[in-house]
């Protein structure tokens, strides 16, 4: 074992002083001599690995048994391992807890059964060497006790953790974010592979759900609400391109796209509540790994022994640069780094409940010279003659911590509350670069200093009223601390105008009720309310909710859900400085109101066998109360608002519609490949005040998405190993796009003295282009007796589809128009080790 450490040492050694060694020569490296010293390193470091153990390969499979509801231990449920010879079966203790030792490694289901309780059914659980399987199993009471009739709950169905969602919403499982093609490793991409949701295509992890601006998408960790956890992300928190969420972390989460459930306020788009998994309280378990984009370092365990209290801490440190020495990034000239760490503790007692501890943290930097909008949007972009080219230098940092207390009250309720941090902060600097017949120089042109903080605390309260009624209600308190100043150059001239310039607290108010009633095993409603209340600006709101699910039968459902919701707009916009004809400044939108909108929503769903599912679901968003120019002349919404901004007299007089099909054909893992298949076919508009119907600049009108999965385990003489492939097609319609003023002959017309470039009348009628983009992965697993190893190798857009997705002014490109294009062919190799 030491032997083995020492190898992989020397080795990893090596490729860091050959890095280091190209670094210092600074010039340009043909991407196979750089790609082929890093890939045998790995390749052999992963040799090395396999064989360092003997063979004996099984692990322990155990876990809890809880109600869905009360959270209460459930003691002697019946625990079996399907297809098992002799028949292995257990009853849960007193604590809920089952356990299995020795198990074979490989894919194994679980049936769980309890009286008085849904039967359970837990399939293709993945049983590796190298580290234990852990389950926490939730039953659902059933209404009532009918002799001789079975019912069966199957989890691998996708349906959402929270039973408070009824409609429009998923589960998201770890092993579908390592499985799926395109994930990256990263829990965000994911979310691109279900039906409503896609993302901008240009590298970023933009989450555009059912038309509406990723702006307003919310994120949430351990049940509570957070920052975009997205590095090098932006003020309207968009953009960014690798999130600093690790999946060797994540618990199943669950993913909404709209009609949310009473709990959730403050949020037009979308939902994704991520769960941490709890580290392993029994035993020390580690992951390493080394690829492009990082190497990172997992390590679990408990404090002490017989405490069920344990740890989980994720490192990673990028060596995303060594991409543009490959030349896999097109444009690239500057440097790009990013590092982030998570972890969660979790420290239950006898009598004052469990409390658990979490954090992620992440620090970003880049700086690109020559930067063009080809690569990188850049802030306060402005059109001058002489201007060469902008450096661009930007650092980011954002950082998330929270206590969550979990506390008994009796055996049909418990108390949650939670204390939480959120800080972000966003510096960008524009260089301007000038060439004159004589010299060279440069100015910095933007300048933005963005600092936001945000401190929380909630309570929500629990209670089983019944096997038919649920109570669930709460109340969150936040203060939000901004403290935001950016300045540039306007138009040609050299007179610096402050754009935002203010530090102020705003206090926000979200109480809720929900109730969730089951009239029958068939039958089930979700009704509720939600209050919304910013105080520094006394709104409110009161918001409706409602959603039903009906069982036809054993195989079909229909679904309906309806619900009022509303949001913030981003802050910038309430104090944005606006100049006036005599030359002073006005801050006009403080009296800004709420964003509102109706989501409605109604599904099908239709089961073919334990494995096969299709579903439909059509909806209907109104939106209004949408900030817009305060002009007929002016089309701008800040529902359009990506990472350009503008700063203008707004209000609230805007309106928009977002309505869709959906429909989804997925076909579960079992006897080792799965398939999933989505289609949407949308519509996303909206009015500014001159009363015209435009496209959204987020709407895509259909996409379609195509996956398809194959394991091919138990490989080679000790059928210790596994193969997998992984696949994925997209196809989509681009982002509609402002073009560049053309003649009636279709030439440009554009005029960079008069600082006019782009057709306002034309403004989201088209995108340029539809897209397409085909991604695989690779994965070859290793089970040996203390350690399980992986070589992974995923290749996005695999046909290097270059779609143009924006055109703008360059007069140094043919035609004097440039493009930021669909990002091209990008390969991730990684190697990790479990053990």
């Amino acid at each position: 074992m030491n032997e083995f450490w020492h190898l992989a040492n020397l080795l990893l050694q090596y490729h860091l002083t050959i890095y280091s060694i190209d670094m210092q020569k600074k010039k340009t490296t043909p991407a196979p001599a750089i790609l082929r010293p890093f890939t045998f390193n790995l390749l052999l470091l992963f040799c090395l690995c396999t064989s360092a153990f003997s063979q004996n390969f099984n692990q322990t499979v155990r876990g809890v048994i809880t109600d869905q509801d009360s959270k209460q231990p459930i003691a002697g449920a019946t625990v079996t391992i399907a297809g098992s010879n002799p028949l292995k079966a257990i009853l849960s203790g007193k604590d809920g807890s089952f356990r299995f030792d020795h198990m074979p490694i490989g894919r194994i289901t679980l049936y769980v059964s309890n009286l008085g309780y849904q039967k359970i059914i837990l399939p293709n659980i993945v049983v590796n060497s190298g580290k234990e399987t852990v389950l926490n199993i939730n039953m659902q009471e059933a209404v009532a006790q009918l002799e001789g009739i079975v019912l069966t709950f199957d989890k691998n169905k996708g349906q959402p953790l929270n039973d408070m969602t009824l409609v429009s919403g998923r589960s998201v499982s770890p092993e579908q974010t390592n499985r799926y093609a395109g994930g990256f490793n990263d829990p965000s991409r994911i979310l691109s592979n279900f039906a409503g949701v896609t993302s901008s295509q240009d590298g970023s992890n933009d989450i555009i759900v059912r038309g509406n601006s990723p702006k307003y998408m919310q994120w949430r960790l351990e049940g509570m609400q957070i920052t975009n956890p997205n590095h090098f992300s932006d003020q309207s928190a968009v953009g960014g391109s690798i999130s600093a969420l690790n999946n060797n972390l994540l618990a199943t989460s669950d993913f909404y796209t709209g009609a949310f459930s009473a709990e959730y306020g403050d949020v037009l788009s979308g939902v994704y509540d991520v769960k941490l998994r709890q580290g392993n309280n029994e035993k020390f378990e580690s992951t390493f790994g080394l690829g492009a984009l990082g190497t990172e370092l997992t390590i679990e365990g408990p404090f002490k022994k017989g405490y069920k209290g344990s740890y989980l801490v994720n490192y990673r440190y990028s060596t995303i640069s060594l991409l543009s020495d490959l030349g896999l990034v097109d444009g690239l000239n500057g440097t790009l780094n990013f590092q982030d760490a998570a972890f969660k503790v979790v420290l239950p007692t006898e009598r004052a409940g469990l409390f658990s501890i979490f954090g992620l943290v992440g620090f970003s930097n880049f700086l690109f010279k020559d930067v063009s909008p080809a690569l990188w949007q850049t802030p306060g972009n402005r059109f001058v003659p002489n201007k060469i080219a902008e450096d661009y230098n930007k650092g980011s940092h954002l950082a998330n911590l929270g206590l969550n207390h979990t506390l008994t009250i009796n055996k049909n309720s418990y108390i949650n509350t939670g204390l939480s941090f959120s800080g972000e902060g966003i510096d960008d600097d524009v260089f301007e670069n000038f060439k004159t017949d004589t010299s060279e120089s440069n100015q910095l042109n933007f300048n933005g200093r963005l600092r936001r903080s945000a401190y929380r605390g909630e309570i929500t309260y629990n209670n089983k009223l019944g096997p038919k009624l649920k109570l669930q209600a709460g109340s969150k308190y936040a203060l939000l601390d901004y403290n935001f100043n950016q300045s540039m150059f306007k138009d040609s001239s050299n007179v610096r105008s402050t754009l935002v310039n203010f530090k102020e607290n705003i206090s926000t108010v979200r109480n809720f009720i929900s109730f969730r009633y089951r009239f029958n095993e068939k039958l089930t409603t979700v009704f509720g309310v939600q209050n919304m209340n910013v105080l520094l600006f006394s709104r409110s709101t009161v918001e409706p909710r409602f959603s039903l699910n009906w069982e036809l039968d054993k195989t079909s459902a229909i679904s309906a859900g309806y619900g009022k919701h509303s949001t913030m707009e981003s802050i910038h916009h309430y104090y944005a400085q606006v100049k006036l004809p005599d030359g002073s400044h006005t801050e006009p939108n403080k009296d800004l109101d709420l964003l509102k909108a109706h989501h409605f929503v109604l599904g099908y769903e239709k089961r073919f066998g334990k494995h096969m599912m299709v579903k439909l679901e059509t909806y209907y968003q109104d939106l209004y109360n949408l900030p817009v120019a305060n002009s007929k002349d002016n089309i701008f919404a800040t529902i359009n608002e990506g990472l350009d901004f503008h700063y203008l007299d707004l209000v609230n007089k805007g309106t928009g519609k977002n309505y869709g099909v959906e429909l989804t054909v997925e076909r579960f893992f079992n006897k080792n490949f799965y398939y999933l298949l989505n289609a949407s076919v949308y519509n996303s508009t909206y009015k500014a005040l001159d009363g015209i119907e435009r496209n959204t600049r987020f709407n895509g009108n259909y996409l379609v998405n195509v996956l398809f999965g194959k394991d091919f385990p138990k490989l080679g003489k000790a059928k210790n190993k596994t193969l997998s492939f992984n696949s994925r097609a997209f196809f989509g319609g681009g982002k509609k796009i402002i073009p560049l003023l053309r003649g009636s002959d279709g030439n440009l017309a554009v005029d960079p003295a008069s600082n006019r470039f782009y057709d306002y009348s034309k403004a989201y009628d088209k995108d340029i282009e539809d897209i397409y983009q085909i991604t695989m992965s690779f994965s070859y697993k290793i089970n040996k007796p203390r350690a399980t190893h992986e070589i992974f190798l995923n290749i996005d857009n695999v046909t290097n589809s270059r779609a143009k997705l924006t055109e703008f002014y360059d007069p140094g490109e043919a035609g004097a128009v440039g493009h930021m294009k669909q990002m091209s062919v990008f390969p991730n190799l990684m190697y990790r080790v479990y053990f």
